[in-house]
């Protein structure tokens, strides 16, 4: 049995052990062209993994902004546990290590039939195979009173940057008593546990800071990833469930927020309850960037199908969707899915491009959360395709940590961190 320590360094590491005996390996693939649309954790590992494996095909990464920011360990800002400027990474080693052609610039439209991309300085580029990886767009037209243009000041914080150091400053300029609210949004959205770290990490800077102000979540659902574990730190360090907790957790799956005032910072839910913030944090529906939605890659649901075992679109051939954008369901959408899901992609296309018998895929996905900075907590789990190549858990493997002692915590804390550096490596160097 593989020990969670090992586990973990497995997991975070697999780049080098999946290619292990395929570094420089030529498949006579003829140089056929792969585009990849989108720099996040799932396009910069695929663009990576696929020069390993075979540096005859060439490789193009169009992303708009010479610099990603990661959303993986944002909420750790707003306890002061990182600066926005930690979480920002280049490009650069990309090309100069695997030889990964860079552009900086937005693509406009996709032709599935020409398998020609078209950029917005009008250039047009040529495929073999694409990939689009474009991550999140929010849906903002179910929410009366807010829209993508009063985001400034109504914060999401669900992409990393601007967005993150604006809720910062307004958590930071809140006075002590003050009342943070966080709208958490429906499934599926971008890391399952993220609005309840997000909760923690401001409790953990308020405790200090701000000790008589609250924290009040507001959720669609009725469950939450990881809730047994978060609802014991809340306990052990906010008080949660007593008259004096920092945190309440307010859950309001038949009765969801219909409406937020902007300039009131109010939120009314469909029985007409009110609630005040101080700073309101709304994150909203979401759904798959919007590249793939105007190229034909959505279904009904926002998110885009595919054939798991190649990451193949269902709806247009030769296109593959890797990321938060894919529905990849029960694998949930994170960084460490998206990069386990460019590794396989990589594989497949490959594969395909030189004609040679498709792998049996396998996914991981380890997801930690801090608490405070000292009491981590964590879930993992891997994956395969059954008979009728449906993605369902492998029974027995990973899992969720236990309600352990404070030692233990720390160390699942640690780990965190260190998987933040590991992942980010392992995508982006």
């Amino acid at each position: 049995m593989i020990s969670r320590r090992n586990f973990i360094k497995y997991t975070s590491g697999s780049t080098g052990l999946l290619l292990s005996g395929c570094y420089n390996k030529s498949f006579n693939s003829k140089s056929a062209h792969v585009v990849i649309i989108g720099g996040g954790y799932a396009g910069a590992t695929a663009a990576k993994t696929i020069r390993m494996l075979d540096p005859m095909i060439k490789v193009t990464l169009i992303e708009p902004k010479t610099q990603y920011i990661s959303c993986p360990g944002s909420n750790w800002v707003f306890a002061g546990l990182k600066a926005i400027d930690s979480l920002s990474f280049g490009y650069q080693n990309l090309s100069k290590h695997y030889g990964v052609k860079l552009i900086h610039d937005r693509v406009t439209d996709i032709n599935p039939a020409k398998h020609l991309i078209t950029l917005s300085n009008q250039q047009a580029i040529h495929y073999d195979r694409l990939i689009v990886s474009p991550g999140i767009d929010f849906k903002w037209d179910n929410i009366e009173g807010h829209d993508e243009s009063s985001s400034h000041i109504i914060a999401h914080a669900w992409k990393a940057g601007t967005q993150t150091t604006l809720l910062n400053n307004q958590l930071k300029a809140m006075p002590d008593g003050g009342t943070v609210i966080i709208c958490a949004p429906p499934n599926p959205f971008r890391c399952p546990p993220g609005p309840y770290e997000r909760a923690s990490m401001i409790a953990h800077y308020l405790k200090r800071h701000k000790p008589k102000s609250k924290i009040l979540i507001i959720d669609p659902k009725s469950q939450f990833s990881k809730q047994a574990l978060f609802i014991d730190g809340w306990e052990r360090h906010y008080g949660y469930g007593t008259n004096n907790s920092m945190i309440k957790w307010l859950s309001v799956p038949d009765n969801p927020v219909i409406r937020v005032d902007v300039k009131n910072k109010i939120v009314e839910t469909d029985f007409g309850d009110l609630f005040k913030a101080d700073v309101l944090n709304y994150i909203p529906t979401q759904k798959a960037g919007y590249i793939a939605e105007i190229t034909g890659l959505t279904n009904a649901s926002g998110w885009c199908p595919i054939k798991h075992k190649t990451s193949e679109s269902t709806l247009l051939s030769d296109i593959h969707v890797i990321g938060d954008a894919a529905i990849y369901s029960p694998l949930p959408k994170s960084a460490f899915a998206a990069n386990s899901e460019a590794k396989m992609c990589a594989f497949a296309i490959v594969n395909l491009l030189n004609g040679t018998e498709l792998i049996e895929p396998t996914w991981i996905n380890t997801c930690y959360s801090l608490i405070t900075e000292n009491h981590g907590i964590s879930i993992n789990m891997v994956y395969k395709l059954d008979e009728q190549e449906k993605l369902i858990k492998v029974n027995g493997a990973g899992g969720v940590s236990k309600r352990l002692d404070k030692d233990s915590l720390a160390l699942e804390a640690f780990y965190a961190k260190q998987w933040f550096d590991r992942i980010s490596t392992d995508s982006f160097d």
